[in-house]
């Protein structure tokens, strides 16, 4: 006589295991993950302030994801950077 309620819930039971297992090993690479994708979001939302501000003064700077991400990884230096790239390959 087997235990049907045991038996069925055994697969879920490991998966979820399994699953508390993988979340507690990748915790540091999640959270970093996470932070980037924060600072690149932040970094997508200055650009599109300084997009308009940007085309008066000459200085004009693409909104997209490649600029986000530099701006998410260097930060106010890498604002710098894409200014001076955009000098340099004009």
């Amino acid at each position: 006589m087997t235990m049907p309620g045991i038996v069925e819930s055994l697969p879920w039971l490991l998966g979820s295991l399994g699953l508390v297992i993988a979340l507690a090993l990748l915790k540091r690479p999640l959270s970093g993950l996470l932070r980037l994708l924060g600072r690149t979001g932040a970094g997508l939302a200055c650009l599109a302030f300084f997009a308009p501000v940007g085309q008066f003064l000459g200085a004009g700077l693409g909104v997209n994801l490649m600029n986000a991400l530099v701006l998410g990884v260097l930060g106010a230096p890498g604002f710098g950077l894409l200014l001076m790239l955009r000098w340099v390959l004009r």
